[in-house]
């Protein structure tokens, strides 16, 4: 398909990769259509399985690195990462407080990303949850500064998608770090604090979704964690500075993102998810190059 350059854009241009677990191969549909079309970052912000999508495209930004995150994805069901039935899982849980082991993720992630901040060619910084001070943690080339010693990419990326109960908490120093989605889910803040002016927000279709009363005490729950999940964002965009812009992608699946994936391990519907998205992002950028208004601004709230 052939894709229309957007605008040129003002300033700094940031990719927020946000984070949903499975949901996340929507991302890499979002991810080649603005590479299609020429847009390439100046700095990716990720939290979650957005941090591996952004680490992925911060070290190749090009349709290529696509690609192999579709490949990457589209394994998932047929690879060790959340490997084991019934039995083995509840033996995991029993003996260590959690579902799966995070060695083979560690192992994927060292196959595919690269060992140091440093090397990447586009900035980079993830997030992470630190249990002991229940605070954001930042990883990056620039926060390397004030640390006893660099932290190795694969740590930091492990760290910011180690999702509470499904993989254990990573050990940095002398803290213990789970998924940046409970500090940081879409972290627009994140990324105009660090100089961005024109963002493209990358999720997977919750923010999206409306929300309403749960009718079952665990749907009341999910609500109240998502409201607690959106409210970085929301007020991230409430305050935005003036000429600051950012573009909220579409994923191209409506309403249909769950609030919680319980098909973690699942592969099925990947390409087809990876697909609808970049023909919805596709179609977005088009509109945005032809001068339809699409995007929220603090210049035009």
């Amino acid at each position: 398909m052939t894709i229309v350059s957007p605008a040129a854009p003002t300033g700094p241009v940031a990719f927020v990769i946000g984070g949903g677990g499975v949901l996340g191969a929507a991302e890499v549909g979002m991810l080649g259509a603005l590479l299609e079309a020429g847009c390439r970052p100046d700095l990716i912000v990720g939290t979650s399985v957005g941090a591996i999508n952004g680490a992925a495209v911060a070290a190749d930004p090009t349709p290529a690195a696509i690609g192999r995150l579709t490949e990457l994805w589209s394994d998932l069901g047929s690879s060790d990462v959340f490997a084991g039935g019934p039995a083995k899982r509840l033996a995991t849980v029993v003996q260590h407080g959690y579902l799966h082991s995070n060695a083979p993720l560690r192992r994927l992630l060292q196959d595919h990303l690269a060992a140091t901040f440093e090397e990447l060619p586009v900035r980079f910084q993830c997030v992470a949850a630190s249990i002991e001070r229940a605070a954001a943690r930042w990883f990056g080339a620039e926060t390397a500064e004030t640390a006893d010693e660099p932290v190795p990419l694969v740590d930091a990326v492990l760290a910011s998608c180690a999702v509470p109960a499904l993989l254990p908490a990573v050990k940095i120093g002398d803290e213990h770090y789970v998924d940046g989605g409970l500090v940081e889910s879409t972290p627009v803040g994140r990324a105009v604090a660090l100089g961005a002016r024109t963002v493209y927000v990358l999720h997977v279709g919750r923010i999206e979704r409306p929300l309403r009363p749960g009718r079952w005490p665990w749907e009341a729950g999910l609500v109240a964690f998502e409201i607690a999940r959106r409210r970085g964002f929301t007020d991230a965009m409430a305050a935005l500075p003036t000429g600051v812009t950012v573009h909220v992608l579409p994923v191209g699946d409506g309403n249909a993102a769950p609030l919680l994936g319980l098909r973690y391990r699942s592969a099925s519907g990947v390409r087809r998810r990876i697909e609808r998205a970049h023909q919805a992002t596709a179609a977005y950028l088009e509109q945005a190059a032809a001068g339809v208004p699409t995007s929220r601004s603090s210049g035009a709230r």
